[in-house]
């Protein structure tokens, strides 16, 4: 699990340890991994946005055979209207929601067991078929290329693992805000009843939280 110090990524862990699974799960900070290590997890320090930290992963994962990944980690960072990024927030969308999936993801084909499954967490927002409004225009750039980097894994992996972007929904997060329309325990028991269900045909496809296919 590839950013788990909280929201999503963290009910992933719960839910999937509440299952009885061994789970490998990454934090940024000391108080993310002390919270892993007390739902039984294994605990690894890892920012995507840190290169550094990155070049770590696969060492640490060696020997390992991962039936499920689930990359999680991302900022939004919202700017008004139609107005221009700093090349501040650009740079820390950029780093953390492409750059970082870009440098940890292709570390982790050895550590894959056979028919894994390796999940990334976009957005709706990055759908360019299905887009029907302008807002956080920078974060829905970096979800749309984020997708590219999913696809692009998906031909690179085929036969060795399934690989697939998900919508996780509207959900109640600190990105989401308390008025989203769904609870992360939803949000995430949606995903993993997706993910327990995918085969090979799913290969390389963009997911509602519910299985249910959006327009790249």
């Amino acid at each position: 699990m590839i950013g788990a110090s909280r929201g999503i990524g963290h009910e992933f862990v719960r839910q999937y340890r509440a299952a009885g699974w061994q789970v490998t799960a990454t934090a940024r900070d000391p108080a993310g991994l002390e919270a892993l290590k007390a739902m039984g997890a294994t605990a690894l320090a890892l920012d995507v946005a840190d290169m550094e930290h990155a070049s770590r992963l696969a060492w640490q994962l060696d020997g390992a055979a991962l039936d499920v990944v689930v990359h999680a980690a991302g900022v939004l960072l919202r700017t008004p209207g139609m107005e221009p990024p700093t090349d501040e927030q650009f740079d820390a969308t950029m780093h953390a929601n492409v750059l970082g999936p870009m440098r940890v993801l292709p570390q982790l084909a050895d550590a894959l067991a056979p028919g894994a499954t390796l999940a990334v967490l976009s957005s709706r927002m990055g759908s360019i078929g299905g887009r029907s409004s302008s807002s956080s225009w920078l974060y829905r750039a970096s979800k749309a290329a984020v997708n590219s980097v999913l696809k692009d894994l998906s031909l690179a992996w085929a036969g060795k693992a399934i690989c697939v972007a998900f919508h996780p929904g509207w959900v109640q997060t600190a990105m989401g805000g308390p008025g989203a329309d769904l609870t992360p325990e939803r949000s995430v028991s949606d995903m993993r009843g997706v993910i327990a269900r995918l085969t090979a045909a799913d290969n390389g496809r963009f997911l509602n939280h519910d299985g249910s296919p959006i327009d790249w």
